[in-house]
């Protein structure tokens, strides 16, 4: 798989010259616009309802349960059955769990909450088979060479959406209630599945003949396991956004102690995405490739001490600018993970690395939910997240001095790939 050369200019449009890339940016767009609205929602809703953090950190293992139980059985599926099929299946599960939602909303009663969970639980099932076939899939529609690119210009729609669904949610939510904002996402993630049906077929690899599920899904945890450069990114994505995330407390923030409501929660919520944006677009032309391992540390590094300074903050335009350097420093991390495991797994193998991935991420996001929840209720929510943010900067210190190879990681190195090779990494079982 070639690698492009730090010396050679590159191209920043390069993905984007190929139609059905095109397409998958629509998809892209129309997905990332609805889960971050479906977000806004359903915190600030559940809050509302509530008036408990840890509630809302219910909330987020409702959701992980199913995604995180199912990912590696979703991996072992992307990389035997068609990708495209499971993707059309899953987002239109989507689609129907928030046109549900609305009706739900619009007929709140004793059994609100429970719904709303029970829709979050159905949307998390669809979650861990499309996520790993979704990842996998976007590597069959550009070459390899213009992987790179590809993901910063993945990354950069989809934080723009980011910034603009949760603002867009947050307005929504204020004039037209949660119903109103729930029909939307609805529309959104249909939008989502015509882009990905306009997308053809792609050819399955042949999945090793004589392989058993078991042997199927174990062979990605190995592959993993034995590659410290794909475990040690993983491992500070894992850590270190369990520990330090803020997200799932930011209604808390919004509500009691900032007190700009919804449409202030919007604008938190966003604000991430806009550093994010920034980053991955600056990525489209100049690829982090040299040094990324050591850029890779200090952008974990630069996340936590932001989450520290929003911690302390008692002001909302400076608890915005740390929350945008979150973004900025998390952009960084997001497109060198992304290009890690793209360029050290093979094909045939990608679904079930990406479930592997997927696993790691969601435990970091949705299981660090259910962590601030529950620590802010035992420390109070201000000295949780700050600890947090503590902890995040030990993750990376500890990463940093026992994972070497990823300290010196250049991903225009002939070595990043040169290795591997699935029958040099997995032996047969």
């Amino acid at each position: 798989m070639p690698v492009q050369s730090s010396s050679a200019r590159p191209d920043p449009y390069a993905a984007l010259r190929f139609a059905e890339f095109r397409a998958l940016l629509v998809a892209g767009v129309g997905s990332s616009l609805a889960s971050r609205m479906l977000a806004v929602a359903i915190g600030y809703q559940v809050y509302a309802l509530t008036r408990s953090p840890l509630a809302l950190g219910w909330l987020g293992l409702v959701e992980a349960v199913p995604a995180l139980g199912l990912a590696l059985l979703g991996g072992h599926y992307a990389d035997r059955l068609d990708r495209r099929s499971i993707l059309l299946i899953t987002r239109a599960v989507f689609t129907l769990c928030a046109a549900l939602l609305a009706v739900v909303s619009y007929k709140a009663g004793p059994q609100t909450l429970v719904l709303l969970y029970a829709l979050v639980f159905v949307a998390g099932i669809a979650r861990g088979f499309g996520d790993p076939a979704a990842s996998a899939f976007e590597t069959r529609i550009v070459p390899a060479a213009a992987f790179l690119n590809a993901s910063s210009w993945l990354g950069s729609v989809g934080q723009a959406s980011s910034i603009i669904g949760p603002t867009l949610g947050g307005l929504l939510l204020a004039s037209w209630s949660a119903t109103g904002t729930y029909t939307l996402v609805a529309v959104l993630a249909l939008v989502s599945w015509v882009g990905l049906w306009r997308i053809s077929p792609k050819p399955q690899p042949a999945p090793p003949k004589h392989e058993s599920m078991r042997q199927s899904i174990l062979s990605g945890l190995t592959f993993v396991r034995r590659d410290p450069v794909i475990l040690g990114s993983m491992a500070l994505d894992l850590f270190a956004v369990l520990f330090g995330g803020v997200m799932a407390l930011l209604p808390i923030f919004a509500s009691d102690m900032l007190k700009v409501g919804p449409r202030g929660l919007g604008l938190m919520l966003a604000a991430p995405a806009a550093g994010a944006l920034l980053v991955m677009l600056w990525a489209t032309r100049f690829p982090p490739v040299h040094n990324s391992g050591r850029t890779l540390l200090l952008g974990v590094a630069g996340f936590g001490v932001s989450i520290i300074v929003f911690a302390l903050s008692q002001t909302f335009w400076l608890s915005l600018v740390a929350l945008f350097f979150t973004g900025v420093f998390d952009g960084v991390n997001m497109v060198i993970r992304k290009a890690i495991l793209r360029l050290r797994t093979p094909d045939h193998m990608r679904g079930r690395v990406a479930a592997v991935s997927l696993l790691f991420i969601g435990s970091s996001n949705e299981l660090g939910a259910l962590e601030s929840g529950v620590t802010a209720s035992a420390f109070g929510t201000v000295r949780s997240v700050w600890l947090g943010g503590l902890v995040t900067l030990a993750v990376v210190g500890l990463v940093a001095l026992r994972v070497p190879k990823l300290r010196t990681l250049h991903l225009d190195s002939p070595e990043t790939v040169a290795d591997q090779e699935p029958e040099k990494r997995v032996p047969a079982d």
